[in-house]
């Protein structure tokens, strides 16, 4: 499959996405190089698709309807948190160069990497516990979640800077999950309900993290548990 098995409208028409920098990456990101090939004929449907090792690629309107709540621009500083087979890093960066993702598996890190690498999109990718974020490219003016966390980490609210959005699906099992944008202004959160949602569950340890917490984490995770209440 290449490019002009796209269908002939591509994105679809979805009533809720209207950045035109958002549908231009939607268009332009071959999404068909990023699923294994026994689905490529099912790339350009509007639906998820396993990508190997218990995880997905999340449907494009998702996508879109994610991307669009962090109004990104060309000099924004956004973090992923769940690179998975790279398409949704892939969209970031063509809008902006400056993205940064985190994935706990190993397997998916590397090939995610090369793949992007390979388009040419200069995302860079590490291995690790995603709940703990990337501190040391802080602070971000976006975050972006792609699965669902039973709270919101507490490291990632921290590393937001003024004026950044976060944008996470919330919640514990598959069939109870709500997308939340979350804007840092002054040093406070707010938060805004976007929709149900159905991810896969984000791999990390809620536990540790909140073990190695200092102070101040412990002052952000007190006013996630207040906003969320």
């Amino acid at each position: 499959m290449n490019a002009s098995s796209r269908p002939d409208r591509w994105p679809p028409h979805w009533p809720d996405v209207t950045d035109p920098l958002v549908l231009a990456a939607i268009a332009a990101v071959p999404r068909h190089l990023f699923v294994p090939p026994q689905h490529r004929e099912a790339a350009y449907e509007d639906i998820p698709l396993p990508i190997g090792h218990g995880q997905t690629i999340s449907q494009p309107y998702i996508v879109a309807l994610m991307t669009q709540a962090l109004r990104l621009t060309r000099a924004s500083r956004v973090l992923e948190i769940g690179a998975g087979s790279g398409y949704q890093a892939a969209v970031l960066a063509h809008i902006t160069p400056h993205v940064w993702s985190v994935e706990t598996l190993p397997e998916l890190a590397r090939a995610a990497e090369e793949r992007l690498h390979g388009l040419g999109y200069p995302v860079q990718i590490k291995t690790g516990d995603g709940r703990l974020g990337w501190p040391e490219h802080a602070p971000y003016d976006a975050i972006i979640v792609t699965a669902a966390s039973p709270d919101v980490p507490p490291a990632l609210a921290a590393q937001l800077g003024d004026g950044g959005r976060l944008v996470i699906p919330v919640g514990e099992t598959i069939w109870k999950q709500t997308l939340w944008l979350l804007v840092k202004t002054r040093g406070k959160l707010r938060r805004e309900f976007l929709g149900e949602v159905r991810f896969v569950p984000l791999v990390g340890s809620p536990a540790s993290a909140t073990a190695e917490e200092d102070v101040a984490l412990a002052e952000i995770r007190r006013e996630l548990d207040e906003l969320f209440r």
